[in-house]
């Protein structure tokens, strides 16, 4: 600027006013593009001053003889203020658009890193990786809890050289517990964020002090997945740009932490599955093989009853018990196989309540069976598999008469009710539990405080229900009033208008 006042003062009788401002606005700007704002006005000032003082007479003070000489000052002093205004928004507006490019440039490494790994758990290293390159710490880690002890796994671990030496020491398992973000400083003395509301942003925002390790909880939807951990030698001082990409990345990770359970729990639901798989096919080859010997041993204990070996009876019914649990392990593991065959056709209700009833002609207490239509005069029917319905009834008329006091009648109702057809067998028995409504129709479950050797597999409900379930329909149970159980048998039901 002293150059340029001094070249300007020897020629100020060949320069018009005009040429002198432009000289001192070319410093102005010149300025402020290399030392900023402030400077650029304390420049416009001090030209300001060198115009009066040098080039405006009465020269060597700062008295202004022309008074049109005031509005050129003040109107350069303006200019110059709004050039360096200007030209540090310009600045401000390249420098974000540099640290955009820069944060779109970590996002485009980031997706980089996790698109091109298939697993689940390989992207959230990816991510731990990224997050501390990108950082410049010394370890980042990420945590995912186990949904059935509720702590929490360590899934993702990236390091500088010097992290390997860090020693953490925060109890990541209690953070997770708080919900809240929390720092340790140097002294070991834990701070948690003011609200568990507090984003991973907010908890960076001022980590301007001697803080050494951060855990933020990840988020989804306000839900806690897991856990990450940042952690330095020094303070962890960052800028307003990685502030930004740790936020985001947070996100990112805490999506990652979840795509990482819940490929977790499809792998074990895989694996449920297939054991699952592999013991109905287990069951199903064991009985097929003991049914066999089992008729033999029936054939051969049922010659022995003629010569009058008691014994022999009870071969017989033990024969006949083992068969019918063969029939039902044969029967669900083809059900949960998929391969129930089922030939479905219209039937009248009073058909397969007429073959059950002769079928338990022979049970005792079956003479206690009412039944009541309770259509009139119309005759319900349905669509469904005649063989398969009819082996439901049975179980559901055997299972009344069992548990029901002997001298108590067994009621056997049918109804239309829209597009269903229901069948319900009610009894005054014992009653379902409160709570057991729905495991009743578990295989194998036995209600509370029933004797070990009572009579049945507990098989016969779930078959029931699958069997129901297959064709359209569902056997549900609910408790009848003044004491007892209703079983509810649903079937599609069908018209016969047109036929």
């Amino acid at each position: 600027m002293a150059a340029a006042t001094a070249a300007l003062w020897w020629l100020r009788a060949e320069l018009d006013k005009a040429h002198m401002v432009t000289v001192y606005l070319l410093i102005v700007l010149g300025g402020s593009a290399r030392h900023g704002r402030r400077f650029g006005f304390l420049l416009a000032i001090f030209c300001f001053l060198c115009f009066n003082f040098f080039l405006l007479s009465p020269y060597h003070t700062f008295v202004v003889e022309n008074p049109l000489d005031w509005l050129v000052l003040l109107t350069f002093l303006v200019t110059g203020g709004v050039a360096a205004q200007l030209l540090y928004r310009a600045q401000h507006q390249a420098e974000e658009a540099r640290q955009r490019a820069d944060e779109l440039d970590r996002l485009s490494t980031l997706g980089a890193e996790t698109l091109n790994v298939g697993r689940a758990d390989e992207a959230v290293q990816a991510i731990a990786r990224v997050l501390q390159a990108t950082l410049r710490i010394a370890v980042c880690e990420m945590y995912l809890r186990d949904p059935g002890s509720g702590d929490l796994e360590r899934i993702a671990h990236a390091a500088s050289p010097s992290g390997a030496a860090l020693t953490l020491k925060t109890d990541v398992n209690q953070i997770d517990l708080s919900g809240r973000s929390a720092l340790e400083w140097p002294d070991g003395t834990t701070h948690l964020a003011k609200s568990s509301a507090a984003s991973a942003r907010d908890m960076l925002f001022p980590l301007t002090g001697a803080d050494t390790e951060l855990i933020i909880p990840l988020k989804i939807r306000g839900r806690a997945v897991g856990v990450l951990r940042i952690a330095d030698h020094k303070p962890i001082a960052l800028d307003a740009s990685q502030q930004r990409f740790a936020a985001v990345l947070s996100y990112y990770a805490a999506l990652g932490v979840e795509r990482v359970r819940l490929v977790s729990e499809e792998e074990r639901a895989e694996s449920l599955h297939e054991a699952d798989r592999l013991k109905d096919a287990f069951l199903a080859s064991v009985s097929h093989d003991i049914r066999t010997p089992l008729t033999t041993i029936r054939a051969l204990a049922h010659e022995l009853t003629e010569s009058g070996d008691e014994r022999a009876h009870t071969i017989v019914e033990e024969a006949d018990r083992l068969n019918r649990l063969v029939a039902d392990l044969l029967d669900l593991s083809s059900i949960n196989a998929g391969a129930l065959h089922l030939r479905s056709e219209i039937v009248a209700a009073e058909d397969v309540i007429g073959a059950a009833l002769q079928r338990l002609s022979g049970v005792p207490g079956a003479d206690r069976i009412q039944v009541s239509l309770g259509n009139g005069d119309r005759i319900a029917v349905g669509r469904f598999d005649l063989r398969h319905v009819l082996r439901i009834l049975v179980n559901l008329l055997e299972n009344a008469l069992k548990y029901s006091p002997s001298t108590s009648p067994v009621r056997l109702q049918v109804r239309t009710d829209g597009e269903r057809l229901t069948l319900a067998v009610l009894d005054r028995g014992p009653g379902v539990p409160s709570g057991e409504a729905d495991r009743i129709f578990e295989p194998f479950f036995r209600r509370r405080g029933a004797p070990p050797d009572s009579p049945g597999t507990g098989l016969g409900l779930a078959i029931a229900r699958q069997l129901a379930r297959a064709q359209g329909g569902e056997v549900e149970y609910e408790p009848r009033q003044g004491g007892g159980s209703v079983f509810l048998l649903h079937l599609p039901a069908a018209e016969l208008t047109g036929m």
